[in-house]
This record gives structure tokens, C-alpha cells and sequence, in this order.
């Protein structure tokens, strides 16, 4: 099995529609996901074996990298492909020069806050009632990675 981080390029972006609704209780708009990136993009994504199971978007600005969304097809997970993924997006941050990653997570999301810590994220703030809830809102976890 071979995986490769990807450029996300538009051949991806029916995919990334689909795993964007399979995966989220609360999905982008598809305009978002077909938006045209600008120059302070870093969209990627992770391809095994040629499939596209996941991807992320994100922005780096003045050397601070904002993870924006992340996703792994449901019926890709639990196999370490975040981790995968999340790995090669801080690699493409340090890449381009930039020196923290940040992102927010909901505070239900313990599967993802859980892989976050273990690769080295610190939560450092909260945004309460900031997610759409089934029953409300709920708080965003602010966390932050120090690119090496």
C-alpha cells in the first residue's frame, strides 16, 4: 500500500465533495470546496494507492499555518490515514517557511483532539458556543503545533 500527500488539484474536488459530506455532521457549502485557492493556500490532500481518502485545507499567513478542514473518508478511518495526514501538512507548513500551525476542533471531536495532542498540539483557548450543534452550539478547542 502506497500513500502520497497531494497538491489538491480540481481532478480531486468530486471526492472531496463527497468525503466533505460523508464526513461532517455540519459540511462546507460545495462553493467552498470548488472555490478557486489563492496564493496563501495549502490545500492538500492523501492519496493510497492512487484513491483519494482525504484531505485538508488550510492557509499560511506570515509564517502561521490555520488548518480550516480536515477530513478522512468514513470508511478510511481508524487505519492511522489523519495521522498521515496531518503529518504531511505540518511538512508542507515547514516547507514553505512557517513556524506554528493552528486550529480549532470541536469539543466533541475527541477522536480528533485526541490525534492533535499526540502529535504535539497544545491547546491554548476556547470559543464557546461556537459550532453548530444538534441540540445548540458547542465550543470550539483552539490548539497550536510549534513547527521544528
Amino acid at each position: 500500500m502506497t500513500h502520497n500527500i497531494v497538491t489538491l488539484a480540481p481532478h480531486h474536488l468530486d471526492d472531496v465533495w463527497r468525503i466533505e459530506q460523508a464526513a461532517h455532521a455540519f459540511p462546507w457549502a460545495e462553493s467552498l470546496i470548488r472555490k478557486e485557492p489563492n496564493k496563501l493556500a495549502l490545500n492538500c490532500g492523501l492519496e493510497i494507492d492512487g484513491q483519494l481518502v482525504g484531505y485538508c485545507f488550510g492557509q499560511l499567513v506570515a509564517g502561521e499555518a490555520t488548518l480550516l478542514n480536515i477530513a478522512i473518508d468514513p470508511a478510511c478511518q481508524g487505519k492511522g490515514y489523519g495521522k498521515i495526514l496531518l503529518e504531511g501538512f505540518i511538512e508542507l507548513v515547514g516547507q514553505q517557511k512557517g513556524e506554528e500551525v493552528w486550529l480549532e476542533v470541536r469539543e466533541s471531536n475527541t477522536r480528533a483532539y485526541q490525534l492533535y495532542e499526540s502529535l504535539g498540539f497544545n491547546e491554548i483557548n476556547r470559543r464557546e458556543g461556537y459550532y453548530p450543534a444538534d441540540n445548540g452550539r458547542e465550543d470550539a478547542l483552539i490548539m497550536t503545533y510549534l513547527v521544528m
